[in-house]
C-alpha cells in the first residue's frame, strides 16, 4: 500500500480529461482575461491591507526591502508555475502539477494545502474589504457601529484623526511619545465584521451565475483599481515627509520578528500572501481558449506589473503618515486622509477603488477554491458532490455554495492577523512543492513537450523553493502549529476517504 501512496497520475490522461467537452468548464477565458484575472487577484489585500499592516507590526518603511524579496520569490516560482500551465491545463493549480510528478499523497497534501490558501485568502480580503466600505460611507455620514466592524473579540481604540484601530503594545507607545493618554480614548470590542461576510456572500452566488459574467466584471474592478492606485502614487509623493523614512529599518524591539532585519524578513513572509494572484490564474487553466500560449503571460505578466506598483504604493505611503498608525484595516485611506480637506475629492475616488480592488481578489480566490475541490473530486480523493457542474450555468455551484458559507464564518470572527499569516504560510508551501516538482519532471519526463520552458533547471527552481522556506522560517510559530494542525486533519481525512476511494489506486488494483 505505502508504495502505492507515490503512484503519480499519468500525464496523457490529464491531457485528454481537458479535452473531453462532457460535463466540463466553458472555454471562456481569453489572454487579455487571464492577465487582468492575475491581476485582479495579485493588486488588493497587498497594496490595500498588508501594506500597512505588516509596516506597523513588522518592518516599519524597510516593508519596501520586505516586498522586493517577496517578488524576487514570486519570480522564481512564476517561472515554474507558468512551465506547468502552459503543459498541464487542468483545473487543480499545484495540486496538479503535484499528482503528476510526486504522486498521490503529496498531490493530497498539496490539494489540502492550498484549500488553506484559497478559503482563508477570501476571508483575508474581505476584512480589507470591510474596513474601507466603512471608511467609504462615513465620508458620507453613514456609521456601521464599530462593534459590527472588526473580528469577534478584537479590542479597538479610537484616536483623533484616524479612528477606530487596534490596539498593540506599538501603537500605544507611539501614543504615550505624542503626549495622548490612551486611557483618555474611547475603547470597544468587537461582536462580529459584518460587511465582510456580506461580500462574501454576494460573491459567491455572481461566481455560481458564470465565470464569464465573473471574468467581465473582475476586468472592470482591475482597471478601476489600477488607474487610481497609479493616481494615488503621483499625488502622494508631493505630500511625502522623509522624516516618516526615518529610521528607515527600526531597531529591533529585542524580539525576533518584530523590526531590524528579522523584521523585514518575517513582513516578507507575511505579505507573500499579496502575490498569489498568479497562482490563482493556473486553476482557470481549463476554462481559457488557449492555455498553452496564453497561461505563461497571465501568470508573468501579472506578477511583473503588480510587484512594481506594490513597490511605488509602499514608498508613499510609509512616507504620508508614520508606519506606527497604519495597523488598520483600511492603511491607503489613512493615507489619503493625512493629505489634507483639500484633498478631499481623491478619498471617494481612492476608496472606490480598494473597494473594487479587493473585491476583485475576493472574486478570484473563491473561484480558485471550488475548482480545487473539483478536479481532487474527480479524482476520488473527495466526495462526488464536490464534482458538480450546474447544468445551465456550467460553474462547480455546490463546492462554490460551501466554500462561500465557510469563509463567511472565517472572515466574521478572526482578524486579518490570523488570517493573512495563515494564507501566507500555505502558499509558500504550495510555491515550495511546485518549484521542486519541476526538477522532477524534467529528471523523469525530458521528452514532455513544453510550450514554455523554465530558464536555468535547476538553479531557478532551487532559488525560488529556497527562498520560499526562508519566508517561511520566518513566520511565527503559532502559525506552524496552526499548518500542523490543519494538516493533521488532512490526513484524517486522506486515509479514511481519499485513499479508499481514489480513481488512480483503484484502477491499478484492477
Amino acid at each position: 500500500m505505502s508504495s502505492n501512496l507515490f503512484q503519480t497520475k499519468p500525464l496523457q490522461e490529464l491531457l485528454d480529461e481537458a479535452a473531453d467537452p462532457k460535463n466540463g468548464f466553458k472555454k471562456a477565458l481569453t489572454g487579455m482575461n487571464l492577465t487582468t484575472l492575475g491581476i485582479g487577484a495579485i493588486i488588493g489585500a497587498g497594496i490595500f491591507v498588508l501594506t500597512g499592516q505588516a509596516a506597523a507590526q513588522y518592518a516599519g518603511p524597510a516593508i519596501v526591502i520586505s516586498f522586493i524579496i517577496s517578488g524576487i520569490a514570486c519570480a522564481f516560482a512564476g517561472l515554474c508555475y507558468a512551465e506547468f500551465a502552459a503543459m498541464i491545463p487542468i483545473s487543480g493549480s499545484a495540486y496538479t502539477y503535484a499528482y503528476t510528478t510526486l504522486g498521490e499523497f503529496l498531490a493530497w497534501i498539496i490539494g489540502w494545502d492550498l484549500i488553506l490558501e484559497y478559503l482563508f485568502a477570501a476571508s483575508t480580503v474581505s476584512v480589507g474589504w470591510s474596513g474601507y466600505i466603512v471608511s467609504f460611507l462615513k465620508d458620507f455620514g453613514i456609521h456601521i457601529p464599530v462593534e459590527l466592524t472588526a473580528a469577534t473579540g478584537t479590542r479597538l481604540i479610537n484616536i483623533p484623526d484616524h479612528g477606530w484601530t487596534q490596539i498593540t503594545g506599538e501603537l500605544l507607545r507611539h501614543l504615550a511619545n505624542t503626549g495622548i493618554q490612551p486611557e483618555t480614548l474611547a475603547h470597544t470590542t468587537a461582536i462580529a465584521n459584518l460587511p465582510a461576510m456580506f461580500i462574501i456572500a454576494a460573491i459567491s452566488l455572481l461566481l455560481i451565475i458564470g465565470i464569464k459574467e465573473s471574468a467581465g466584471f473582475n476586468n472592470i474592478m482591475v482597471i478601476i483599481k489600477v488607474g487610481v492606485i497609479i493616481l494615488f502614487v503621483v499625488i502622494g509623493f508631493f505630500f511625502v515627509k522623509a522624516a516618516n523614512w526615518h529610521p528607515f529599518i527600526p531597531k529591533n524591539t529585542g524580539e525576533w520578528g518584530h523590526f531590524g532585519w528579522s523584521g523585514i524578513l518575517r513582513a516578507a513572509g507575511v505579505i507573500f500572501f499579496a502575490y498569489i494572484g498568479f497562482d490563482a490564474v493556473s486553476t482557470a487553466a481549463q476554462e481559457a481558449k488557449n492555455p498553452q500560449k496564453h497561461m505563461p503571460i497571465g501568470i508573468l505578466g501579472s506578477l511583473g506589473i503588480s510587484t512594481i506598483l506594490y513597490i511605488l504604493v509602499a514608498v508613499v505611503l510609509t512616507g504620508i503618515v508614520s508606519y506606527t498608525v497604519l495597523l488598520v484595516p483600511d492603511p491607503v485611506a489613512v493615507g489619503v486622509n493625512a493629505m489634507g480637506d483639500k484633498l478631499f475629492w481623491l478619498r471617494p475616488i481612492v476608496k472606490v477603488a480598494a473597494i473594487a480592488g479587493l473585491s476583485s481578489v475576493i472574486l478570484v480566490m473563491l473561484m480558485g477554491q471550488p475548482r480545487i475541490f473539483y478536479t481532487m473530486s474527480k479524482d476520488g480523493l473527495l466526495p462526488p458532490v464536490f464534482s458538480k457542474v450546474h447544468p445551465k450555468y456550467k460553474t462547480p455551484y455546490i463546492s462554490t455554495m460551501l466554500t462561500g458559507l465557510v469563509a463567511i464564518i472565517l472572515a466574521g470572527v478572526l482578524p486579518i492577523s490570523i488570517l493573512g499569516e495563515l494564507v501566507s504560510i500555505g502558499t509558500l508551501l504550495a510555491f515550495t512543492i511546485v518549484c521542486i516538482s519541476i526538477i522532477f519532471l524534467r529528471k523523469s519526463k525530458p521528452d514532455i513537450p513544453r510550450p514554455f520552458r523554465t530558464p536555468w533547471v535547476p538553479l531557478i527552481p532551487l532559488l525560488g523553493a529556497g527562498f520560499c522556506l526562508l519566508q517561511m522560517l520566518a513566520l511565527p510559530w503559532d502559525t506552524w502549529l496552526r499548518l500542523i494542525i490543519w494538516m493533521a486533519i488532512g490526513f484524517v481525512i486522506y486515509f479514511a476517504y481519499g485513499i479508499r476511494k481514489s480513481k488512480l489506486r483503484n484502477k491499478i488494483a484492477c
